[in-house]
C-alpha cells in the first residue's frame, strides 16, 4: 500500500466515525472541555398587549391625538397588483399623512406601524385606545373581482353593511383576521352591547362626521370616488367603542387608473393632503367638545 493511500485512510477513518456517530445519535460528540448548558428566557404571552408606538408632535396631552393605522404589513401583504402591494401603499400614505399633520402643528400623531411589520388585527384599535386617541384612521387599498371598480371610499362601523359590496369587503378584511386577528363577531361577548351603548353612538356620530369631511376633501382634490357617502360595515379594526374611527379605502389596487395614482408619490400625497385637511376640519368643528 502506497504512503499516499495510507495517509488518505488515516484522515478518512476518523471522519467516517464522526459521521456515523451523527447518523446514529443525531448530534456530534462534544469536544473535550466544551460547555453543556441551555439558555432559557421568557417569551411574551400570546395575549400580552403589543408595545405602544411613539407619539410625535408637541409633548402636550391637551393636543388632539390622531392614530394612523397602515393596514396589513409583514407577511400579510393585503391586496396586490404585480409589484404594487396594499401594505406598502398604506404605509407610504400613512407616513405622508403624519408628516402633513405635523407640519401644520397643533396635533399629536402616532402610527400603529412605521415599517413593514405585522400587527395583529385586534391590536390596532387597542393601540389607539391605550393611547387615549381622539381619532383612529385605518388606511387600506381595496381590490375587486374585476378591474372596472375604482375610486376611494370611507367606512364607519356598523353591525350591518350599507350594501352587499360593503358586507363582502368586511368579510374579506375580517377574514384576514383569521391570519392576523379575529372577526368582529368573535372579539367579545359584549360587542353587541357596546354598539348600542350611548358612548358608542356618540363615537359613531363623530366617525360619520369625519368620514363625510374626508369624502368632501377627496372630491375637492379631484380624487375619483367609488362612493360619495360614508359606507358602513362590521369591520373588526373599527371596533373601538369610545373614539371616532374610520377606514379610508384609498382606491382599487387592481384598477389601472387607481394603481397609477397609488403607485406614484404625487398620487399618494394628494390622498394624504385631503385626509389632513379633513382631520383638521373635524377638530376645528369640535374644538372644546
Amino acid at each position: 500500500m502506497s504512503r499516499t493511500v495510507q495517509l488518505t485512510l488515516l484522515f478518512l477513518v476518523p471522519l467516517a466515525l464522526l459521521v456515523a456517530a451523527f447518523v446514529v445519535t443525531g448530534v456530534f460528540p462534544a469536544r473535550a472541555g466544551a460547555y453543556d448548558y441551555v439558555v432559557r428566557f421568557d417569551l411574551p404571552g400570546a395575549d400580552a398587549p403589543v408595545g405602544l408606538p411613539r407619539v410625535d408632535g408637541l409633548p402636550d396631552a391637551s393636543r388632539p391625538l390622531v392614530v394612523i393605522d397602515a393596514g396589513h404589513g409583514g407577511f400579510d401583504p393585503g391586496a396586490g397588483q404585480g409589484d404594487l402591494k396594499e401594505k406598502t401603499v398604506a404605509l407610504q400614505i400613512a407616513l405622508a399623512l403624519r408628516q402633513k399633520l405635523l407640519e401644520g402643528g397643533g396635533l399629536r400623531v402616532a402610527l400603529t406601524r412605521d415599517a413593514d411589520r405585522f400587527i395583529a388585527l385586534p391590536d390596532r384599535p387597542d393601540i389607539a385606545r391605550r393611547l387615549n386617541a381622539d381619532l383612529f384612521l385605518s388606511i387600506h387599498a381595496d381590490s375587486a373581482e374585476n378591474d372596472s371598480a375604482r375610486g376611494a371610499s370611507v367606512y364607519v362601523l356598523s353591525e350591518r353593511g350599507s350594501s352587499q359590496a360593503a358586507e363582502r369587503f368586511a368579510a374579506r378584511e375580517n377574514g384576514a383576521g383569521r391570519v392576523n386577528g379575529v372577526a368582529l363577531s368573535k372579539t367579545s361577548e359584549n360587542v353587541g352591547a357596546i354598539l348600542l351603548d350611548l358612548s358608542q353612538r356618540g363615537a359613531q356620530t363623530r366617525s360619520t362626521q369625519v368620514a363625510s369631511l374626508l369624502l368632501r376633501e377627496l372630491g375637492d382634490a379631484g380624487v375619483g370616488m367609488h362612493r360619495d357617502q360614508p359606507e358602513t360595515a362590521a369591520l373588526a379594526v373599527l371596533k373601538a367603542p369610545d373614539m371616532p374611527s374610520i377606514l379610508f379605502e384609498t382606491g382599487y389596487i387592481n384598477n389601472a387608473e387607481d394603481a397609477q395614482a397609488l403607485g406614484s408619490a404625487q398620487g399618494r400625497q394628494v390622498l394624504a393632503d385631503a385626509a389632513a385637511k379633513a382631520i383638521r376640519a373635524y377638530f376645528a368643528r369640535n374644538a372644546g367638545v
